[in-house]
């Protein structure tokens, strides 16, 4: 199992959402994407893409104007 970090910091959607399709695509089942991103609708866009692709959505939190999440390639 591998994890992955990208930073989608300073993007606006759909930048962060296309980043992670693209990692997710080189990802192997059981890996992780940690990606942090600053546009707030981010955390709308995320648990949505992840409902509709079946990967799991780990934990998705806010620090400081940093929106974190990490996502497992189911």
């Amino acid at each position: 199992m591998a994890e992955y970090f990208i930073d989608a910091k300073y993007l606006q959607c759909p930048g962060p959402i296309t980043q992670l399709f693209k990692q997710m695509k080189e990802a192997q089942s059981g890996d992780v994407v940690v990606i942090e991103v600053t546009d707030m609708a981010f955390k709308r866009d995320v648990e949505s893409w992840c409902k509709k692709t079946k990967n799991e959505l780990i934990s998705l939190e806010e620090v400081n104007g940093i929106i974190k999440a990490k996502i497992k390639k189911v």
